[in-house]
C-alpha cells in the first residue's frame, strides 16, 4: 500500500479520553523518514509525548507509524506548533538516545540531494553509519588534546607548500590542487598526514578521503607516528560495521579531530573542519554506487562552501574537474619547480619514437620491444622491475585469427577466453567451454589473442629472465608491497605494489589496449594510470626509467613530459569546445520508454537544457535520454529534475533512473 502523511482533522474535536500527553514544551517532531519514495522528500510532524520528552531531541533516529506501516526516521527540529490542518499522531519510539544527525550533516544532506536530484533519505544512508546498540552501551571517551606541529617534511618540496600549511595552521580556508612530486613511494600520504595534523595542531578537525582500503592503510602509517594510534579515527566499511560505528562515535562526541576513510568519510560530523583533503580525486571509487550517486569531490566542495573550510584535491596526474578549480580561480594550484621535478621524476622513454623504431624493425608487432627488455634487464641488477599490464588472467580476451572478429560464446554471445596455456576457450560470462572453435564470419577456427592477461605475462616474462622471481598482483590477490631486492612484479592497474627505496624500472604494457575502449574518459582514465605506477620509480637523478609501449597518443607524450597539468588544460580546453562535461553538467534519465520519453519532453519545456536521444537503454523497452546543461542554470536545473521525479511518483508513472554527471555515463 503506497504511504500515507499522519491523519489529519479540522482541529475542532475534543481530546479523546486517555490520549497522550503531549511535551511541555516543543511538543512536535519533525521527521524525516527513511523511505526512497521521491514525493515523501519533506518532513513529517509528530507529537512529542511526555514520556519520550527527554530523549527526543533533534538528530535522534526514531519510529514511526505511516501509511499503516512502521518506518524508521530522523528527529530533525522540535517546534511548538504544527503545520496548518495537520493533526500529529505521536512518536512511536526513540530508537537511540545518541544525536546522530549533527545540524550541519542535514543541511550538507540537503545540499547534495539538490545537487544530484536525488531526495534527502537517500543521502542519508551514506551520512549517518549504521548503528550496532552495544557501541552505544561503552560510553563517551576522553577528548584528545591536539598534537604538535609536524615538520613541513615533503611539503618543503612544492612551490608555495610550507605557505599553505601556515594557512591551514592559523585557522585560514586555503584550497588548493596539487600535483603531488613522485618518490618512488607514498609521498602522497606524507603530505596529506602531515596537512591533517598541521590542521588539528591548530585546533580545528579535518577529513582526509581516499579510494579503497589499500589507500587508507597507507595513510593510517603515516598518520600514526605524527598524532598517534589514537589520534585519529578510520571510517571504512573494510573494517568492519562495529568500528566503523565506534569511530563514528568518537568523532560525532568531539573525541577525535581527524578522520580518514573512504569516499562516506566525507560526510563525517567533524567539529570546527579546517580541512578537506582527497587523494585522486578522479578514481571511480569515490562514486556512490547508489542512489543518488553522489561523488566525494563535489560532497567536499558543497562542504566547503557550507562550512568554510580549507580543500586539497591532491593526485599523481590532475583530473579535469580539477583543473577546473584552478582555472576558475576556486583553487591555486601547487606543484614543484621544474628543475626539481626533473630530478625527481624518472626519465620517460616512448618505445614507439623515431630513433627506437629504426633500432627495433619488429617495434610495431613486439609485445615487449628491444627497448623495454634491455631496460628491464639493466634494471634488475640494481633492483625490482614493475610491469603494468591491461588485464588480468591469461588470454583474457580472443579473436579469429583469420578475420579478427571478436570470438563469442554461442550460447549466450559472451567474450571467450583461456585460462591457461594448455586450456580450452571458455566464456568468460557463463563458464561454458567453446571446444572445436568456428568463427561465425569466416568460419576459421583459429584464435589469436586480443589482450595478454598478468598470467600470460609473469610466464612469459619468467622464461626471458630465468632466476628472477616473479610476484603477481592483480584484483583480489593483490600485494601491498614488495622488497627492494631484483624481482620481475607484474601488476593489473590500480594494484602496484610499493617497493622499498622504489622500483629501478616500470615497464607500461598494452598501452594501445588501454586507449582503445570508446569512451569520453578512457584517454583521461589511461594517463591516470600511467602517472600512478611510473609515480612508483626511482628518480631520474637515481637512475630510475619508466618504458612506454604502443603507438604515439597525447597521453603518452604528456607523460614523456611529466606534465599532468598540461594534460589535464588540454583536455578541458577541447571538451569546452565541443561543450562536454565537466565544462557543462549533464544528467541521464532512463526508463519505460513512453515514460522516459515525457520526462524527457517535460524538461525541455521547463528548463534550458540540450536534450540528445534517445538509445536504448539497459532493459528491452527502454529508453535512454541525455540532458545537457551550463553550469549556472545547475540549480534550477536539478530542482526541476526532482520536483519531476516526486510528480512521476505521486502519479505511480512507471519509474524513470535519474544520475546528474555520472563520470561513466559518457
Amino acid at each position: 500500500m503506497e504511504p500515507q502523511p499522519p491523519s489529519q482533522a479540522d482541529g475542532t474535536q475534543s481530546p479523546a479520553l486517555g490520549a497522550p500527553v503531549p511535551a511541555a514544551s516543543l511538543p512536535i517532531a519533525r521527521v524525516v523518514l527513511e523511505t526512497p519514495v521521491p514525493h515523501l522528500d519533506r518532513t513529517f510532524d509528530y507529537l512529542v509525548t511526555a514520556e519520550l520528552d527527554r530523549d527526543a531531541q533533534p538528530g535522534v533516529r526514531v519510529r514511526v507509524r505511516f501509511g499503516g506501516r512502521r518506518l524508521n526516521g530522523y528527529l530533525v527540529e522540535r517546534v511548538q506548533h504544527p503545520e496548518a490542518g495537520v493533526k500529529p499522531i505521536p512518536l512511536t519510539s526513540v530508537v537511540s538516545a545518541e544525536r546522530v544527525l549533527a545540524p550541519t550533516a542535514l543541511a550538507l544532506a540537503h545540499a547534495v540531494a539538490e545537487r544530484y536530484a536525488g531526495t534527502v533519505a537517500d543521502v542519508l544512508r551514506a551520512v549517518v553509519v549504521p548503528r550496532v546498540a552495544k557501541v552505544e552501551r561503552e560510553g563517551p571517551g576522553v577528548p584528545l588534546t591536539g598534537p604538535e606541529r609536524p615538520e613541513p617534511g615533503l611539503w618543503t618540496v612544492e612551490e608555495r607548500g610550507p605557505e599553505f600549511l601556515e594557512e591551514l595552521f592559523e585557522g585560514a580556508a586555503p584550497r588548493a590542487v596539487l600535483s603531488v612530486t613522485p618518490n618512488g613511494g607514498d609521498g602522497w600520504a606524507q603530505r596529506l598526514a602531515i596537512a591533517a595534523a598541521t590542521t588539528a595542531a591548530g585546533g580545528r578537525g579535518a577529513i582526509v578521503v581516499v579510494p579503497d582500503a589499500r589507500d587508507v592503510g597507507r595513510l593510517s602509517a603515516a598518520l600514526e607516528p605524527l598524532v598517534g594510534e589514537s589520534g585519529f579515527a578510520r571510517l571504512t566499511a573494510d573494517d568492519g560495521p562495529t568500528a566503523r560505528y565506534r569511530s563514528f562515535l568518537r568523532v560525532l562526541r568531539g573525541e577525535v579531530k581527524i578522520v580518514i576513510g573512504t569516499r562516506n568519510a566525507a560526510f563525517a560530523p567533524v567539529r570546527d573542519l579546517g580541512l578537506l583533503a582527497m587523494w585522486d580525486d578522479h578514481d571511480s571509487s569515490h562514486v556512490e554506487p547508489r542512489a543518488p550517486y553522489h561523488h566525494a569531490r563535489e560532497v567536499f566542495l558543497l562542504r566547503a562552501t557550507l562550512e568554510g573550510s580549507g580543500a586539497l584535491f591532491s593526485s599523481a596526474a590532475r583530473s579535469a574537474e580539477a583543473q577546473r578549480l584552478v582555472l576558475t580561480g576556486w583553487a591555486r594550484q601547487l606543484s614543484a619547480p621544474r628543475a626539481v621535478l626533473r630530478d625527481a621524476a624518472p626519465l620517460v622513454r616512448a618505445s614507439s619514437d623515431d630513433f627506437e623504431a629504426q633500432r627495433d624493425p619488429v617495434l610495431h608487432a613486439a609485445r615487449l620491444p628491444r627497448i623495454a627488455w634491455e631496460v628491464a634487464k639493466k634494471a634488475l641488477l640494481s633492483g625490482p622491475v614493475l610491469v603494468q599490464v591491461a588485464r588480468k588472467g591469461f588470454l583474457p580476451s580472443l579473436r579469429c585469427q583469420d578475420c579478427r572478429e571478436p570470438a563469442r560464446c554461442t550460447a549466450c554471445t559472451g567474450p571467450l577466453a583461456l585460462t591457461s596455456a594448455n586450456g580450452d576457450p571458455v566464456c568468460r560470462w557463463c563458464g561454458t567451454y567453446a571446444r572445436g572453435f568456428t568463427c561465425p564470419i569466416c568460419s576459421g577456427h583459429r584464435l589469436r589473442a586480443s589482450v595478454v592477461g598478468a598470467d600470460r605475462t609473469a610466464e612469459e616474462l619468467g622464461r626471458a629472465f630465468p632466476g628472477v622471481p616473479v610476484v603477481r598482483s592483480t584484483g583480489a590477490d593483490s600485494v601491498l608491497s614488495v622488497p627492494g631486492a631484483p624481482a620481475l612484479v607484474i601488476s593489473t592497474p590500480g594494484v602496484e605494489p610499493l617497493a622499498e627505496g622504489g622500483y629501478a624500472a616500470v615497464l607500461l604494457l598494452d598501452a594501445d589496449a588501454q586507449l582503445a575502449p570508446e569512451g569520453l574518459r578512457v584517454g583521461e582514465d589511461t594517463l591516470h594510470r600511467w602517472f600512478s605506477a611510473a609515480s612508483l620509480a626511482r628518480g631520474r637523478s637515481e637512475g630510475g626509467v619508466v618504458i612506454l609501449t604502443g603507438h604515439p597518443s597525447p597521453q603518452g607524450q604528456a607523460l614523456v613530459r611529466w606534465d599532468p597539468a598540461g594534460a589535464a588544460e588540454r583536455e578541458l580546453a577541447e571538451r569546452s569546445q565541443v561543450r562536454l562535461p565537466p565544462a557543462i553538467r549533464y544528467a541521464t534519465l532512463e526508463g519505460a520508454a513512453a515514460a522516459a520519453d515525457a520526462f524527457a519532453e517535460d524538461m525541455v519545456d521547463a528548463a534550458p537544457v540540450r536534450r540528445v536521444g534517445p538509445t536504448p537503454g539497459e532493459d528491452e523497452g527502454e529508453h535512454r535520454w541525455i540532458l545537457f546543461f551550463d553550469h549556472a542554470h545547475g540549480a534550477k536545473t536539478t530542482e526541476l529534475l526532482r520536483r519531476r521525479k516526486a510528480l512521476g511518483s505521486l502519479r505511480r508513472d512507471p519509474m524513470v533512473r535519474v544520475r546528474v554527471d555520472d563520470p561513466q555515463g559518457l
